[in-house]
């Protein structure tokens, strides 16, 4: 079985709450060597059998019309899941 990674994450110009609310707890943890957070989406699709070229435009096509809102967000991957 084949998968298939499509990641989203909000355009640099719209603010992004969580990564901001991540970015300020990351120093009550001691953690203190970061710039910035930014927070996206993950989306795996599952196919039978490897993952061929028509499945990645099929993934793309959906990461473009129904996982994103292209206002606001951009779609920064659609890639097969390379198993360990």
């Amino acid at each position: 079985m084949g998968r298939i990674v499509v990641e989203v994450m909000p355009k640099p110009e719209i603010l992004d709450p969580q990564g901001k609310a991540v970015m300020g707890s990351l120093p009550r943890i001691g953690l203190t060597g970061f710039t910035g957070v930014r927070q996206g989406r993950r989306f795996e699709f599952a196919v039978e059998g490897p993952v061929t070229q028509e499945h990645l435009d099929d993934a793309e096509r959906a990461a473009s019309t129904l996982l994103s809102n292209p206002i606001i967000e951009d779609v920064v991957s659609v890639h097969p899941l390379q198993e360990d």
